[in-house]
């Protein structure tokens, strides 16, 4: 089970049977789960019911050995298939012992010999493996597009004309593929986040320790953690005091300052002092594990219920096979009709109706949309998104790394006691090229874009939750926030008002200093990146109004952000499942929702929205393969060139769909007037298909005009 297609084709196989519940399907894992009545129905007979659908099901064992040649299977049958048409034109064309020229612009003639033998194989390889779900729709009396497939191949047949019968099937086999490309890749993201939660945990008893896997570690526990290690489990921090970077599930750009009382997370990382704590969740019920499971679920979620065109064979493949029929039958019994001239024209009703063109007028369209839009940078992992993007309605973005560029800077640099600033910045810069902390390279950085060589420091120790200090000379040097400050008991007081000031304008604020004295306050931010402010215009130019700003950040911070960029919707300080929730009550208001985001504490509001947008180079590899798009480029201003690009695509095969029903009725018309001919059959065939192939190819060529400027 790897496409929506036969995800519908078990439901009406197992849905409507006594004693069966609920259905759920995992086609990333291949996997249906069928809660059932033991006493009416046995999973032996369950799997009688599956094999009558035309496929095949074995008992879920998560340890055993997948086939490797499993995923290759259908690629390469579509592939060989594709081969046997190319040696069986090429065997034609040897046989006919024409010109090239005449050979390609020469009247359709019954392929005998060796292109008869490699046009049937490549029919064989095709379809074959649909074959049993054609036959079961028969039995079932609910055509889908596998027995419109199976009519369409026998008609053809019936004419001589294999080589239409072995395009379509190669067609056939290509379009199912596309659906199914990208969802092997997602289970190997899903098999790596799993590994940031460690095997072991170090369990306090009273006196005494020992390591423990942390699949035994019940609720209620105490665990020590060291610093460098991953937190194990959820729990509350009952001592100890540390920082830890928790982006992974939060999406705070710095990491946090942890004491007794404050939550953890399971897959986070303890930096700097070792904390015990007690566990609140058991390793199946983690936050993490639960993002695991959403992601896991999220194609079952998105996967469209049916696509049009099996829905249109429900009522086209009755009536086209019951016109055939009437065709033929109807004027030799009814009016004495010469029986072999009627059989003949309803023969050509079964090639007219060859869908042919049906079936490639989206593919054709889809892929070359896709190809465009690659060489654009942005990457869609299937045409179901790209119709989403079509329609779409309102975006949520997350702030560190989407909006602004997720590594903060130095803003503000002020000293405040008429020290040289050169010396300041070398004595601070000294000092924090020793720290591991994401806003110590920030200060180190802007030291050496000022010139400035730091001082040599020694004696480094940092302070975990309030900053560092070093020898300089005589003198201690540091630097850290307010409540460093009242450590040291330096006069911070002085400078309150201007501290106060800027965290209020989204800034982090430093101090540093020496002995009791502050020498200068500093300011970081994590700037708004230049792309943004555009991007949201031009989607506004387009027709979406409604943004969101989702953040684990500070609601301060966040607050900033989305008053740069004209969003009024901003919820800031959320967990993952948090995320979740927005998401979806954004999608009860406004219908069709992106969520743009690059981390794993994003991936579980990807999963719940419409489309699920990541950034290339800035993304998780959890966020790149749960995401429908990826820009990879990183560049913002792609959204609204996919939106433009999405809803001109899905014109095209509303054009593509019109010519190809339209040349057939026409056809279909002509033959039942009795004028229809073989050469008319092949026109409505392979003219639709010609026809609506050059209109999808226009796909190939990006009509958006870009209305940026670049910064």
């Amino acid at each position: 089970m790897d496409c929506a297609e036969e995800v519908s084709l078990l439901r009406r196989a197992l849905a409507s049977r006594a004693g069966i519940g609920e259905l759920s399907f995992d086609v990333m894992q291949s996997k249906l789960t069928v809660t059932h009545d033991a006493a009416q129905v046995t999973p032996h007979q369950i799997q009688d019911w599956i094999a009558a659908a035309g496929m095949r099901a074995e008992p879920w064992n998560p340890n055993a050995d997948p086939r490797p040649w499993q995923p290759y299977l259908r690629p390469a049958l579509a592939a060989l298939s594709g081969l046997s048409i190319v040696i069986a034109t090429l065997a034609g064309y040897l046989q006919s012992g024409t010109s090239l020229w005449q050979f390609l612009f020469a009247e359709s003639s019954h392929a005998q010999g060796w292109p008869l033998l490699f046009h049937i194989t490549a029919v064989l390889l095709g379809f074959g493996p649909s074959v049993p779900k054609a036959a079961a729709s028969a039995r079932a009396l609910r055509p889908d597009l596998s027995l419109l497939m199976a009519i369409s191949l026998t008609g053809a047949a019936v004419l001589g004309e294999w080589s239409e019968a072995a395009t379509l099937a190669f067609l056939y086999a290509t379009a199912g593929l596309l659906e199914t490309w990208s969802l092997r890749k997602a289970q190997s993201s899903v098999a790596a986040l799993l590994q940031l939660t460690p095997a072991e945990a170090t369990v306090v008893h009273h006196d005494h320790e020992h390591r423990t896997p942390v699949s035994r570690i019940a609720v209620g526990e105490r665990v020590r953690v060291r610093p460098g290690e991953r937190i194990p489990c959820d729990g509350i921090v009952l001592e100890g005091e540390s920082t830890v970077d928790q982006a992974i599930i939060t999406g705070e750009a710095a990491p946090v300052f942890k004491r007794p009382g404050d939550t953890v997370f399971a897959g986070t990382m303890n930096q700097s002092g070792g904390l015990e704590l007690r566990t609140t969740s058991e390793a199946t019920d983690t936050a993490l594990a639960r993002i695991v499971r959403m992601v896991e679920g999220s194609q079952q979620r998105r996967a469209p219920s049916e696509h049009f065109i099996e829905r249109f064979a429900r009522y086209y493949t009755p009536v086209i096979l019951a016109l055939a029929v009437a065709v033929a039958l109807f004027p030799p019994l009814l009016a004495g009709a010469d029986a072999a001239r009627w059989f003949y024209q309803g023969m050509v009703v079964l090639l007219i109706s060859c869908p042919c063109a049906l079936v490639i007028s989206t593919p054709v369209t889809i892929v070359s949309a896709l190809a465009s839009a690659a060489r654009r940078g942005v990457l869609v992992k299937g045409g179901a998104y790209l119709e989403d993007a079509a329609r779409l309605k309102a975006v949520a973005f997350d702030k560190t790394g989407v909006l602004t560029n997720g590594t903060p800077t130095v803003d503000v640099f002020r000293p405040v006691n008429g020290k040289p600033a050169a010396e300041i910045l070398a004595s601070l810069a000294g000092l924090e090229s020793r720290s591991e902390h994401p806003l110590a390279a920030a200060i180190v950085q802007y030291a050496r874009q000022q010139g400035v060589e730091p001082f040599t420091v020694e004696h480094f120790q940092a302070r975990s939750g309030r900053g560092a200090e070093a020898a300089i000379g005589a003198h201690t040097f540091w630097a850290g926030n307010w409540r460093f400050c009242e450590d040291k008991h330096t006069n911070w007081q002085a400078i309150q008002t201007q501290l106060e000031q800027l965290e209020d304008s989204s800034h982090t604020a430093v101090l540093c200093g020496s002995d009791q004295e502050v020498w200068a306050l500093i300011g970081l931010r994590d700037p708004l990146r230049s792309c943004a402010p555009q991007a949201i215009a031009d989607l506004r130019r387009h027709g979406v109004n409604q943004f969101a700003i989702l953040t684990g950040d500070n609601a301060v911070t966040a607050n900033a952000v989305g008053k740069e960029l004209g969003i009024t919707r901003v919820h800031a300080e959320l967990l993952p499942a948090e995320k979740q929730q927005i998401i979806q009550q954004l999608r009860e208001r406004n219908g069709t929702v992106a969520m743009v985001g690059d981390g794993i504490n994003d991936a579980q509001a990807m999963a719940a929205a419409s489309i699920g947008i990541a950034l290339a180079g800035r993304s998780t590899d959890l966020a790149l393969e749960t995401a429908d798009v990826v820009l990879s480029s990183g560049d913002l201003r792609s959204l609204p060139f996919l939106l433009v690009h999405a809803r001109r695509a899905v014109g095209i095969i509303r054009q593509n769909v019109g010519i190809a029903i339209g040349l057939k009725v026409a056809f279909l018309l002509m033959a039942l007037l009795g004028k229809a001919t073989l050469w008319m059959a092949i026109v409505a065939d392979m003219g639709a298909t010609i026809l609506v192939t050059l209109n999808g190819l226009r796909m190939l060529r990006s009509t958006y005009q870009e209305s940026r400027s670049e910064n």
